[in-house]
């Protein structure tokens, strides 16, 4: 049985989508290739360009690990990336110079791979981290939207005193 485990662990770590995830994670982390496309590419779109390499982590998980936990803390580590690259003012394109995500993402699937019991309860907990946030940020969107609705409704009636209320208002007994 532990011959398998091992040998079910070397073939993860010498498939083409591990060493793939290893170079990623030297790019971008190592070299800083996230940190200055954040910095360089505005508005945050670098980040969420970033972000997307993040999505062969999470594919690795779900597809080779077979783990939706894992899956879920390396969701929770690139939200959190992204997050601190849209700090305004430049300071979260610093910061994204010290958060290495993709780093961590390659710590939390070799430790998870490897059975190591400290990393198993980080995924466990970033995992759930990870359904509170979803369930919080579903929420912020509808909020997000009934804003929208009752804003374009706001500017629409402003829009219309313009149009018609605000010319009685001012010139009424201009028929004449």
């Amino acid at each position: 049985m532990k011959r398998e485990k091992t040998k079910a662990k070397e073939r993860l770590k010498n498939s083409s989508s591990y060493w793939a995830m290893q170079r990623i994670a030297t790019w971008m982390d190592r070299f800083y290739i996230d940190a200055i496309v954040g910095l360089v590419v505005p508005w945050g779109i670098g980040d969420l360009i970033m972000a997307c390499f993040s999505l062969l982590f999470v594919w690795f998980a779900i597809v080779h690990v077979r783990s939706i936990p894992l899956a879920l803390a390396i969701i929770n580590n690139t939200l959190r990336d992204i997050a601190i690259g849209l700090i305004p003012c430049f300071i979260g394109d610093v910061l994204d110079f010290l958060h290495k995500s993709n780093r961590q993402n390659m710590l939390l699937i070799n430790g998870f791979v490897d059975g190591d019991k400290k990393t198993i309860h980080d995924v466990n907990r970033k995992a759930v981290q990870s359904v509170v946030m979803i369930i919080v940020l579903i929420i912020i969107i509808v909020l997000m939207l009934r804003l929208v609705y009752l804003t374009a409704k706001l500017i629409a009636w402003i829009l219309g005193l313009f149009s018609t209320g605000l010319a009685e208002l001012f010139m009424p007994y201009h028929a004449y």
